[in-house]
Formats: C-alpha cells, structure tokens, sequence
C-alpha cells in the first residue's frame, strides 16, 4: 500500500484502534471470568505497564519506519498510537492509586516518594499528560509548531524513564531480560533520531 486512499487509511485507523484495545479487552474479560490469577492486582499493572511501554516503542517506530519506507502516510497513525500509550499508562496508574491505595493520595505520596522505580514511572506519567492534551489539531494551532514540538519532544526523555522503571521493577526478581531487550529497542529508535539530526546539521552548511 505505497499510496493510500482516505478511505484506506481511515479503515487502517479504524482497525488500530480496534487492535489496540484487545489488551484492555483482554483485561475486562478476565476480570468477569476470574482469570486475573492469584494476584489480580499485579497482574493487572504488570499488564497496563507493559502495554504502555509497547505503545510507547512504537510511537517512535513510526518515523523511522516512514524514513525507510517512504510511506509518508505513517505519520497518521502516529497520533492515535501516543494516545493508546497514554491510555494505558492511565490505566497503570489508576490500578496503583486505586487498588495499591484505594485513592488515598498522602500514602500515595510516601509511595512515590520512598520507592525509586515509582518515583520514576510517576515522572514519566506526569510527563505524558501534557503530550495528551495538546495532541489535538486546535492546540498545534495555539501552541505554533515550533512550542508543539518542543513539548512533545518529552516522549525522548519519557521513553528513557519507563524502561529505568521497567528495569528496577523487574530487577527484585532478577529479570532483566524484557527490559535489556526493551531498552535496546528505544536506544536504537533515539539514536537513529541522533544521527539523522547530525546529518542535518551537516547538510545545511554545505546547501548554504
């Protein structure tokens, strides 16, 4: 599909958006079916947290990926992906403050604040909301492009942060598998962005 139609890439939109939220699907059908394991709790953040680390990865896939395909169209989807990232980082959250704290947000605090790998998961959270409430077409307008830019160029220091969480989450049981595999998947995404930029750079003075 070199060249889309609107009507094709409106279906491809309708069938992501139906595909990313199979997870969460997944989630409420077990929860009825009572599958949710002898700790449902962690389960179900263990669950929201993974998922919004693939949703993440693959917000930043992306651009490269429009890069070396010359599918320019990508860019579309890019939206909508962020946006199930942060769908599902709510979801982690709310199942830490609800079902960890049942909404009592001063334990909540001593939580964050005590435990490195909530402090940092928190500061990721904290910085995805801005991306999610500017993401809509009437605030690139209000912000300009560059300030829109700017802020959602967070995701390159919010990425980082979740896999630090992931690592320390997985590091009491001595898993680090998923994480060094994770975190060599962003490292790649950031630094094909490095190079591109330092190819930028070297192209403009030469052009002048």
């Amino acid at each position: 599909m070199i060249n889309p139609t609107s009507r094709q890439i409106t279906a491809l939109k309708v069938l992501i958006f139906v595909l990313a939220l199979l997870p969460f699907a997944r989630l409420v059908a077990f929860a009825f079916l009572d599958r949710l394991g002898a700790n449902p709790v962690e389960f179900i953040t263990r669950n929201t947290g993974d998922w919004t680390l693939y949703f993440l990865c693959m917000t930043l896939a992306v651009t490269p990926l429009r890069k070396f395909s010359k599918w320019n169209w990508l860019i579309k989807f890019r939206r909508m992906i962020g946006l199930f990232a942060f769908f599902y980082a709510t979801l982690h959250f709310t199942t830490f403050l609800w079902f960890d704290h049942f909404f009592d947000v001063q334990e909540m605090w001593k939580d964050v604040l005590k435990r490195p790998f909530i402090t940092v998961g928190f500061i990721a959270f904290m910085l995805l909301i801005p991306l999610a409430v500017t993401s809509t077409n009437g605030m690139v307008r209000r912000l300009g492009g560059k300030r829109w830019l700017w802020i959602h160029r967070l995701v390159y220091l919010i990425a980082p942060l979740g896999i630090l969480h992931y690592f320390w989450m997985k590091a009491g049981k001595h898993d680090f598998a998923q994480p060094f595999l994770y975190g060599a998947i962003v490292a790649l995404l950031l630094a094909l962005r490095l190079v591109w930029r330092w190819q930028g750079k070297r192209v403009r003075p030469q052009a002048a």
